[in-house]
């Protein structure tokens, strides 16, 4: 019986499914609805022959990659970043799309994102929202702090703003249009502060805590937040083979290109988590105010650069300190780390 592979071009409303054989022979394509029934149907003639499936990692990728797992097909998530098209093509479409996951599977060079475990994702997520409730927050406080100042001169610190209440709102503004905009500013970063408290103990009571948890939060800096948002976004640190691939994901690494001491252009500077670069921004950003060894190291880079980029050298050494600690399963030694 020929072996085949399959590649799966995924969109949010359809995908194209390119199915070869072991010599590189189509044997078969198809567009189909996003719909799990439909795909499995289709793959079902194939099954006995077919070995693995590429999947393209889109931002809707968890139902069909689940999907297929739970009915024991081998599932690989393919990164688009990462994947190389030939230049010379004139023309591609989603059918050619899904047929070169598929040849990139078969001939073993398909780049592979992580597939996350189900169990954990959902609890991940909600940290991710968490974080989106902050930004939509602290977008509210801004806009609170720049009314006052505009009409009244005053500088409130965004805490003050966090807890003003509606009756100071009456005294603060003549204008009832103003006090009516500064109550509903008020409601809406209440609202959203409740929804980040639930959160917090939603997750806490939810996470199954490991090791590399508690780990974590021996390092200058991290806290309950951090430490469950670095461990969440990690799951299995194996998965890097060293600290700098570790780093690099953490967007902790310059992206630059370079050719005889010369920048030649710019790499793709969003490759990896964005949460897991906030995370070690925040952490670094309290380091260096609690931490005597890190606050040296950022005046000493700060001295000879910007404090973006102290900032973000500091946060690498963080990144880098921390795939140790979880490798390795030891406490952190700020010793070694600012020696």
């Amino acid at each position: 019986m020929n072996k085949v592979v399959a590649g799966i071009d995924l969109h949010s409303n359809n995908l194209v499914v390119g199915i070869l054989d072991k010599d590189g022979q189509r044997v078969g394509s198809r567009k189909l609805d996003c719909d799990l029934k439909a795909v499995t149907q289709y793959l079902a003639p194939f099954k006995p022959q077919l070995e693995t499936v590429a999947v393209e990692s889109t931002y809707n990728w968890y139902w069909v990659v689940d999907g297929l797992q739970d009915n024991g097909y081998t599932v690989h998530l393919a990164n688009p970043a990462a994947i190389q098209q030939y230049e010379g093509l004139k023309f591609t479409d989603d059918k050619w799309d899904a047929l070169w996951l598929a040849n990139m599977l078969r001939l073993n060079i398909l780049p592979e994102g992580y597939i996350y475990p189900k169990a954990d994702r959902a609890v991940r997520d909600l940290l991710r929202r968490r974080m989106m409730f902050v930004g939509q927050r602290t977008a509210q406080i801004l806009s609170l702090q720049s009314m006052i100042t505009r009409n009244r001169g005053l500088n409130f610190s965004g805490a003050v703003v966090k807890n003003i209440m509606d009756f100071f709102v009456d005294k603060l503004f003549d204008s009832p249009h103003l006090r009516f905009t500064a109550k509903k500013n008020l409601a809406v970063i209440r609202f959203l502060g409740e929804a980040i408290k639930d959160i917090e103990a939603e997750v806490k009571s939810q996470a199954k805590l490991k090791k590399e948890f508690e780990l974590l939060l021996t390092m200058t800096g991290v806290g309950d937040i951090l430490g469950m948002t670095i461990m969440m976004e990690v799951g299995d640190i194996s998965r890097f083979e060293a600290v700098g691939n570790y780093s690099s994901y953490c967007r902790c690494v310059e992206s630059k290109r370079l050719s005889n001491g010369k920048l030649k252009g710019k790499n793709n500077k969003k490759n990896g988590n964005k949460y897991l670069s906030w995370a070690y921004i925040e952490a670094a950003n309290f380091s260096r105010r609690f931490c005597p060894m890190a606050k040296k190291f950022y005046q000493r880079k700060l001295a000879k650069s910007n404090k973006v980029l102290a900032t973000k050298a500091l946060a690498n050494k963080l990144s880098k300190a921390s795939y140790f600690i979880m490798r390795d399963q030891v406490p952190y030694d700020p010793e070694k780390l600012f020696k």
